[in-house]
């Protein structure tokens, strides 16, 4: 997560045991399923085409979360798949120290619908926080601001609970599922070539592969993304963000999963990512591409955050200079076409947003189960998949079904920083001649519309996150 929610790098274990009443609910968590606006179909089938019937062929440009998850779930589907990646090594941003990110239950309903035993491995790796206190606090006082249930909302639905995984652990997993035969590492694409029959991808070396479509996610950068639309500058969120990694266990590891510690033009993000770790994340307020000097950054947060709370200041203090990573953050406007012809987007190369909420990732396997089921149609509708028309017109639907929940999504991500520019506990004011006596708190006018933001619509903002409305997630009967 990141900003109200935000969650990132490293290794961890599940933290199951510290669920005492999950035991009692476990059965019910097997009886949902996923299915996206207009599916009905099982996606765990793993039938083919038909005997004679081409088998569609997709090209995935990235081997992020959201190129695996696609190529997992159209193996399974029994489309020909190659995932192109320019470097498997290096998890993309700030490589192992990038770590855990945040699953909601929608995303992990999904994987389980995709593949029961990758979502197990997944789930068995990962490190629980929805079953614990989360939610947002004062960052000078530590006094809770609002707190989030991220735990009743699944359990109703008997969908998973909110976790993290580190991210390196859970691409090996998703690898190891794909297989190496259809991931192909040192490949960068960066041009493709489409006519009536085909499209190409073209790489950095040279070679060239035919498909019948190309799937950009290639991420904030996507090379797809420019050559579909043009090159276009990120826009700079106007925050700056130091990450850090310590091995520090607080005293309130069992109560607390994450915490957003709120300021004016700051705040601090703090999360239990297992096996002893603590990840958070400092954002600050200033222009882009500054630079802290050799072995600064630390000192720099405690100068930035020196006056906040002992939760705060601990996590910097005990997390080693070498851990700690800063970059800026960036996002970009959202489109209304991903695509164009036999060419398509999804995760951060459709809409990339900036990390309040931790659903960049959890959006990109949302999109990949949408667009999983559009071609599966298509396959089944014994229609020519050679057929531009055909392919054109399904991935168009594709994104028209997947637009308004992303643009949601997208919009009060951008939202929560733009809250932050105004946050104020209170103001101080004392009234006349007995301002000895006592001395009231005011808050600031503008605080009310954010604090009932925060405090009201929030929760039921996650709410509607975790269930995966506008993406529908129903339970399936009892047999």
């Amino acid at each position: 997560m990141a900003s109200l929610l935000y969650l990132n790098p490293c290794n961890q274990n599940q933290t199951c045991n510290k669920i005492p009443h999950l035991g009692a609910k476990k059965a019910s968590m097997r009886s949902y399923f996923v299915r996206c606006e207009g599916g009905n179909d099982d996606l765990k089938s793993d039938e083919k085409n038909s005997e004679g019937r081409k088998r569609l062929k997709i090209l995935i440009a990235g081997g992020g979360i959201g190129g695996l998850v696609l190529a997992l779930a159209a193996k399974h589907r029994g489309f020909e798949v190659k995932v192109f990646e320019k470097d498997l090594s290096a998890v993309r941003g700030e490589g192992r120290y990038r770590g855990p990110i945040q699953l909601l239950s929608s995303a992990l309903a999904v994987l389980q619908e995709i593949d029961e035993n990758v979502a197990e491995q997944i789930m068995k790796a990962g490190c629980v926080t929805g079953n614990r206190i989360n939610g947002l606090a004062d960052g000078v006082s530590g006094e809770w601001f609002t707190k989030l249930d991220l735990f009743t909302p699944a359990v109703r639905r008997g969908l998973p609970i909110t976790q993290v995984i580190c991210r390196m652990e859970l691409q090996d997993i998703l690898i190891n599922a794909v297989g190496s035969e259809i991931v192909r590492n040192k490949s960068k694409v960066v041009d493709f070539m489409e006519d009536s029959n085909k499209v190409t991808a073209i790489l950095q070396d040279g070679q060239q592969y035919d498909g019948d479509i190309l799937v950009g996610a290639d991420g904030i950068w996507s090379i797809v993304r420019s050559k579909l639309f043009g090159e276009q500058e990120a826009n700079y969120s106007s925050y700056t963000c130091y990450s850090g990694l310590t091995n520090f266990v607080p005293p309130y590891i069992d109560i607390v999963g994450y915490r957003v510690f709120l300021g004016l033009n700051q705040y601090f993000v703090a999360s239990d990512v297992g096996n002893g770790k603590m990840q958070w994340y400092a954002f600050h307020k200033e222009p882009q591409r500054n630079t802290d000097p050799p072995k600064g950054k630390k000192k720099r947060l405690l100068e930035l955050f020196g006056n906040w709370c002992n939760e705060v200041i601990t996590l910097i203090r005990e997390t080693p200079e070498h851990m700690i990573l800063r970059r800026d953050i960036y996002d970009r406007d959202m489109i209304y076409s991903w695509g164009n012809g036999r060419v398509t987007l999804l995760g951060d190369a459709a809409h990339p947003m900036q990390p309040n909420f931790g659903q960049g990732g959890c959006m990109a396997i949302e999109d990949c189960y949408q667009l999983i089921l559009e071609l599966d149609k298509l396959a089944k509708s014994g229609s020519d998949v050679q057929q531009s028309y055909e392919i054109a017109s399904t991935l168009r639907r594709y994104e028209k079904k997947r637009m308004f929940r992303i643009s949601t999504v997208h919009a009060a991500s951008r939202m929560a920083s733009k809250m932050i520019d105004t946050y104020q506990p209170y103001m101080e004011f004392s009234p006349g001649p007995l301002s000895h006596l006592s001395t009231l708190r005011i808050k600031h006018p503008s605080i009310h519309v954010a604090r009932a933001l925060l405090q009201f619509s929030l929760p039921h903002f996650l709410t509607w996150m975790i269930a995966g409305h506008g993406f529908h997630i129903k339970r399936k009967r009892s047999a």
